[in-house]
């Protein structure tokens, strides 16, 4: 998952001792040869300091603002106008990126609160940017000069025009102001929505016996057995609520930890998702567009809110046979375990069925494979392939700062220049607090600085892998090596950008494509040539993930993927459903809208959950879920471009090119050219449809997004 913060709405590696660790010092002398700046934040320090922070950065902005506003129309330029919009935007986000990371991660919850609030004060100016008449007067006099602008220059008044549109300053003026206090509404109650998910602690205790097929490594975590006979399980914290519903036998365990999780927030949040999905009508309706969706998709791939319902309608009824040939397996195991010939599927069993098709029908036992991925090692030998392919290097450096004592820092350069490219964080372990799920955060963006040089960006990773225990090291399941893998690319999709604009840089690009880059790296981990270059029995290095159990693990995965899209696609209906065409001040009741979606697409959900108040992604991918499988269609095309080249997935060549005709430009050109050139032919979907098990069958296969093949 991408997270970015925006001011528009729219070798191996050994731990090394500190005092053995390079600095950034060591590295300036290369940057100033490549003319590149590197930059490792300033972070404040006391809740005064973090607020006073983003305090500072609106005066600063606002008075670039105020020098864009005050010109004579006459004598505007493109530099006076557009890119000084684009450089108040850029300074006054380094700022407020500061600022989530600190919401996000920091260990005292004074400093999250006073960030919290920082948060919501720049939200609200940010939004008050889009409406600076003045700044739009002198934008529109630039305009009217009639420039002969090109390629990224051209792509940024474009766009920065767009935006005004969007954000209504075409309207009348009441109605203009209208739209400006509905969107301060929503960034706030945005806000709210985040927060009151990464607060929620929700402790369930069980039994031993409760917890029978739950790994001992598992019970024997810190934290984990908190009496003689009491194992207290989290189930806001995500490998806390995925070990157990893979591998609880007891269904009631199962249930009873489901109904907590989905569940989570629901007092505080199902409020607060109604106003903001009554807050987006509001705005949609009164910039002129029929539903949220509308408003939102617009400038991403699919372009409107009826191509992405279609899109993901068309997969729905197309995976519809595999789905119940699947479900009808899992059936046959709960029927065998229960003596019940009456006995269903209910989502709470979705997991460990899934689980039991693979350990049962294909000798796939993931809580096994554990042992062939300790954190550190797995990490290293990522690195080493992402060096590798992509002609980089990685060095860890010591960081002035650190908001956790394990936390990593480390410079990107180019290995055959030694051109540093960026800066990256590592943060990889829950705990209280802290962002719940994992995502990569820009802190500092690429981009063209005034002086001419370009700005390398900063980014960190957020994680919750399984920590270590006194004598286990973090031990990753294969899933979660996949997690790992899509994660930093994000980091290398940010890092190596040579957008000039801020707006254009790194992962910048439509919501729709965003994941695409990172979903195809997950590729990597299902390859035994890739694997067996750091996968390993850390118990004994040199025994390596068997070849027949690699084949084994495709074979599972291809027996439960239409479960497991099934879910995806339900999540993605969702989210298209809340945000659709919905009348003028009519309330929303989300859960009455979630939860039949939910029973028709995936599997039986109980009425009295409330999935919707913990899905994050409904404040910041919201009418943007589908982009996930949008993306999945053309992540699953370009990985084709790797599996033809001479060394499969470890091809440079192959590397070399999606570094620079994908990550390189971001959305400094339209991203459809970019895959286009990469793939060195139009887009196709039927490497997708394989992924899914879809055969090519047209009178059996609804056609899956029309709009992904090249018309």
């Amino acid at each position: 998952m991408k997270l970015v913060f925006s001011l528009f709405l729219f070798a191996s590696f050994l731990p090394l001792r500190a005092e053995e660790l390079k600095t950034v010092e060591d590295f300036r002398a290369a940057a100033d040869k490549a003319n590149a700046v590197l930059t490792i934040p300033e972070w404040p320090q006391t809740p005064q300091a973090v607020e006073a922070g983003v305090k500072t950065a609106i005066d600063t902005a606002n008075a670039a603002l105020d020098h864009i506003g005050a010109q004579d129309p006459g004598k505007v330029t493109f530099k006076s106008t557009v890119v000084a919009l684009d450089d108040l935007a850029y300074q006054a986000n380094l700022a407020a990126n500061r600022t989530v990371i600190i919401k996000e991660a920091n260990t005292s919850k004074p400093m999250r609160e006073a960030a919290e609030t920082a948060v919501k004060t720049f939200q609200d100016w940010a939004v008050g940017v889009d409406y600076r008449e003045d700044v739009y007067r002198a934008i529109k006099a630039f305009e009217k000069t009639k420039p002969k602008l090109t390629g990224e220059d051209k792509k940024l008044l474009q766009e920065t025009l767009r935006d005004y549109r969007r954000a209504g300053l075409d309207l009348p003026k009441d109605k203009r102001e209208e739209v400006e206090r509905l969107r301060k509404e929503l960034a706030k109650a945005g806000t709210d929505f985040s927060t009151n998910i990464a607060e929620t602690q929700s402790p369930v205790i069980f039994s031993k016996a409760d917890l029978e097929g739950v790994p001992q490594n598992f019970l024997d975590a810190p934290g984990i057995k908190t009496g003689d006979d009491a194992y207290t399980v989290m189930a806001n914290v995500t490998f806390h609520y995925n070990m157990v519903m893979d591998n609880a036998v007891r269904e009631e365990t199962r249930k009873r930890l489901y109904l907590v999780h989905d569940n989570l927030a629901r007092d505080k949040n199902l409020p607060v998702l109604n106003q903001m999905l009554s807050l987006r009508n509001q705005i949609a309706l009164g910039l002129g567009y029929k539903s949220w969706d509308d408003f939102q998709i617009e400038v991403k791939m699919a372009k409107n809110g009826a191509t992405a319902t279609k899109f993901i309608n068309d997969l729905v009824a197309g995976i519809q046979p595999k789905f119940d040939a699947e479900v009808s397996e899992m059936r046959k195991l709960k029927i065998a375990d229960t003596k019940d010939p009456n006995a269903k599927i209910n989502h709470w069993d979705g997991r460990y069925y899934t689980d039991q098709v693979k350990k049962q029908k294909y000798t796939v036992d993931a809580e096994q494979l554990r042992v062939f991925f300790p954190f550190q090692k797995t990490l290293e030998g990522m690195f080493s392939i992402y060096q590798n392919i992509f002609g980089l290097k990685f060095d860890k450096i010591a960081a002035p700062y650190k908001w956790i004592d394990d936390l990593q820092l480390y410079v990107v350069s180019d290995a055959a220049t030694g051109e540093p490219l960026g800066l990256f964080y590592l943060d990889m372990f829950p705990r209280e607090g802290k962002f719940n799920h994992f995502a990569e955060f820009e802190i500092v963006g690429g981009k063209l600085l005034p002086d001419g040089k370009y700005q390398r960006p900063t980014v960190t990773l957020l994680c919750n892998f399984p920590p270590p225990t006194p004598d286990k090291p973090s031990l990753l399941s294969h899933s979660e090596v996949e997690t790992l893998f899509h994660e930093f690319g994000h980091v290398l999709h940010t890092i190596v950008t040579r957008a000039k604009y801020a707006r254009f840089a790194g992962t910048n690009v439509p919501g729709d494509f965003v994941e695409a880059p990172s979903q195809m790296l997950q590729n990597w981990v299902w390859d035994k040539t890739v694997l067996d270059t750091f996968a390993a029995d850390y118990r004994d290095p040199a025994k390596k993930i068997p070849a027949e159990l690699i084949a084994k693990l495709k074979e599972a995965k291809l027996a439960t993927v239409g479960t497991y899209y099934r879910r995806q696609f339900a999540f993605a209906s969702i989210d298209l459903a809340l945000h659709a065409s919905h009348p003028k001040g009519e309330p929303y009741d989300a859960v009455k809208i979630s939860n039949p979606i939910f029973n028709r697409v995936y599997l039986p959900t109980p009425d009295d959950t409330a999935m919707v108040a913990y899905f994050g992604h409904l404040n910041g991918y919201d009418g943007g879920y589908y982009g996930y499988a949008w993306a999945d269609a053309i992540a699953a095309d370009m990985a084709t471009v790797f599996e033809k080249g001479k060394e499969g997935y470890l091809d440079k060549q192959v590397g070399l090119r999606l570094r620079h005709d994908i990550y390189e430009p971001g959305n400094s050109l339209d991203v459809s050219i970019s895959i286009e050139k990469f793939l060195g032919r139009p887009r196709s979907i039927q490497p997708y449809l394989k992924t899914l098990g879809i055969t090519e069958n047209k009178k059996k296969t609804p056609p899956a997004g029309p709009t992904l093949e090249n018309k």
